[in-house]
């Protein structure tokens, strides 16, 4: 059940097509987070066993651990005591840090190209409403100059 699960995650997160490569890397980036969260904290709960003044001995705890390192937010309830349990918490930090840089540029080049969207139709529409007043405008004097021509000319005479 969880790898398929694990699968059809991944396949959503990273399979579309249409889907555009910044939030491909931010989809993939955050499914690493998630693993690298939770073997992390398995992996620091196995690294910190029986080793003195260690607090994080049960996975619930260090699953709080990580989801605090990965964020940065680091209350300092729960910390490595061992060398392996912080190169473990060492990774945790650059995939977190990493993580949330990624979904913050990929947020913002969302933003920004829905509004280049935007001004580009602003701009589309404005050179269509420009062109139309254009040919109405040339309309209107075509009629005016007709309408001068046929009164200037004396009765009787044509062009």
């Amino acid at each position: 059940m969880l790898p398929q699960f694990w699968t059809r995650t991944v396949e959503f997160l990273l399979g579309r097509e249409g889907r555009s490569l910044h939030l491909k890397a931010a989809g993939g980036a955050t499914a690493a987070l998630g693993a690298v969260m939770l073997l992390g904290s398995w992996a620091v709960v196995t690294a910190e066993e029986g080793a003195r003044g260690a607090n994080l001995t049960s996975y619930p705890k260090a699953l709080w651990w990580s989801v605090e390192t990965a964020t940065t937010v680091g209350y300092g309830d729960f910390y490595p005591v061992t060398l392996w349990g912080r190169i473990v918490g060492a990774v945790v930090m650059v995939v977190g840090i990493t993580t949330y840089g990624m979904v913050t540029a990929a947020l913002a080049t969302w933003f920004v190209g829905r509004e280049e969207k935007r001004r580009h139709r602003l701009a589309h529409t404005a050179h269509e409403l420009c062109e139309d007043t254009a040919r109405a405008l040339h309309d209107r004097f075509d009629r005016l100059e007709h309408l001068v021509t046929s009164h200037d000319r004396p009765e009787g005479q044509s062009e």
